[in-house]
Parts: structure tokens; C-alpha cells; sequence
């Protein structure tokens, strides 16, 4: 082995223990959810032959099919009403030339700083007075569009040539046809990353779901995870199981999406 070689080995040595380290929480989720609650507490690191049982478990004390339906319609919702609204948004800010564009852009990056929490009771008192408290679309109606999404696709549209849009005006095609023929199918990159942003952020959401839906069967499934762990008694193996289970919907989203995901955050940043 060369001298140069060599000097690579502390390197390799660093990132595949920052590798396994990464990996062993996915894998110790995995074999946990196979076994008992007692085998998951003594930190067995194999896999065991309680899977069946742990799920038969899970599905008998709690409702898991509506929680994953109604996680399921708030996302997908949240994320397809986020793109149209965030694209939109983002086309008008770097396509329009306005002189109070840059202030108004400013104001909505100011309300990145304010925390959730500070404007979730007026909110609440919102959706109350409008009779929409435990409703999926007091859920979906908050979230739909956030500063960053916009800064994303204003940052994107930066690269997208003028000139096309001009002579698409020239050529007699309207402003709705010129963003959903020629400006959309360019983004794809960027419409991919915000969608994994925007589905995993919703899909994971808990605090004002636990706010605003007060019946337990519109219970989405991070709730679902905190009254499983919120009994007198937990079991460890059907936890994790519940929590597997809860996962596999945002990891298909990003593994079917990370390339488009990757080129969409790195042209965003050019």
C-alpha cells in the first residue's frame, strides 16, 4: 500500500463509523420490533420471532388503520396545496418586477423567526370561532405556505431564462399557460425537494394536530405513537413496531425522490 493511500485510512476508518452509527438506530428499530418488550429492554440485537404477536397486539389496542389514513390524507393534502401555493409564490417574486417584491419577501422571512407556539392559540381561536376544530383541513390549512418553500422556489426560478418566458408572451400564450408549460416541468428538481420537505415535516407533525384534533378517532399516527407510550404499562416490542411501521411512508417518499431531491436543494443554493 502506498504512502498516500495510507494517509486515507483515518478517513475511511472516521465515515464508516459515522455510517454504522446512523445506521444502528434504523437497524435496532427493525430487530426491536420482532422481538418482546422484555428482549427490547435487555437490548437483544438480534432478530426475534415475536413480530406476529407484536402486531396482533398493536392492531387490538389501537386504532392503526384510521391513524395511518388520516396521516396520510393531511399529508398528501398539505404537500400537493404547499406546491401549488409555494410555486406560485416563488414565480411571482422572481418572474414580476415590483419595487415592494423585496420588502414583502423580507416580511415573510422575518415570520421564520417566530415560533409556532406563539400563534398557536390565536389560531386555535380561529379555527374554533370558525367551527373547524377537529377537522383534517385545520390541520392542512396552517402548514400550506411556509416562507422557506417560497424562498426555494425564488432561489430556483433564478437560473430559469427570461428570455423563454418573453417570447412564450410574444408567441401569444398567457401567464397560466406560460407557469404550467414552460416553467413547472423545469422545476421538477425543485418541486421534488419540496414535496420531501413538505410530506415528512406533515407526516411527522404533532403538536398542532394534538391541539386542534380533540377526538381520539382523527388521531394521526405520531399521536398514536404518544398514547401507545402514555399507557401504564408499555410494550417495548409493539412500540417499536408502531414506530417501523410509522416510518416506512416517509422513507419510500424519500428514497423514490432523493436524486430529484439532492439536484433540487443544490440548484436552489446556486
Amino acid at each position: 500500500m502506498t504512502r498516500r493511500a495510507w494517509r486515507r485510512v483515518p478517513g475511511y476508518l472516521f465515515l464508516t463509523v459515522a455510517a454504522l452509527a446512523s445506521i444502528f438506530p434504523l437497524y435496532f428499530m427493525v430487530v426491536s420490533a420482532t422481538n418482546t418488550s422484555q428482549e427490547v429492554l435487555a437490548s437483544k440485537l438480534l432478530p426475534g420471532t415475536n413480530l406476529l404477536a407484536n402486531f396482533a397486539t398493536l392492531t387490538s389496542t389501537a386504532a392503526l388503520g384510521p391513524a395511518l389514513w388520516y396521516s396520510g390524507l393531511i399529508a398528501v393534502a398539505t404537500t400537493v396545496l404547499a406546491l401549488a401555493i409555494t410555486s406560485i409564490a416563488g414565480y411571482g417574486f422572481e418572474i414580476y418586477h415590483t419595487r415592494a417584491k423585496d420588502w414583502l419577501m423580507g416580511l415573510l422571512l422575518l415570520a421564520i423567526m417566530i415560533p409556532f407556539a406563539a400563534t398557536m392559540i390565536p389560531l386555535f381561536r380561529m379555527f374554533a370561532d370558525l367551527g373547524l376544530v377537529n377537522s383534517w383541513f385545520a390541520v392542512v390549512l396552517p402548514t400550506i405556505s411556509t416562507p422557506f418553500l417560497i424562498l426555494l422556489f425564488r432561489q430556483a426560478s433564478r437560473t430559469f431564462p427570461h428570455e423563454i418566458i418573453e417570447a412564450a408572451r410574444i408567441d401569444g400564450l398567457r401567464e397560466l399557460e406560460i407557469f404550467l408549460r414552460i416553467y413547472l416541468p423545469s422545476m421538477k428538481p425543485t418541486l421534488s425537494a419540496a414535496a420531501v420537505i413538505t410530506f415528512m415535516a406533515s407526516w411527522n407533525n404533532f403538536l398542532w394536530p394534538k391541539v386542534i384534533l380533540v377526538d381520539s378517532a382523527t388521531q394521526t399516527m405520531p399521536m398514536l405513537l404518544a398514547n401507545i407510550r402514555a399507557g401504564y404499562v408499555t410494550d417495548y416490542g409493539m412500540l417499536m413496531l408502531a414506530v417501523l411501521i410509522a416510518s416506512v411512508p416517509a422513507v419510500v417518499i424519500f428514497l423514490v425522490l432523493q436524486r430529484s431531491f439532492a439536484q433540487g436543494i443544490t440548484g436552489a443554493l446556486k
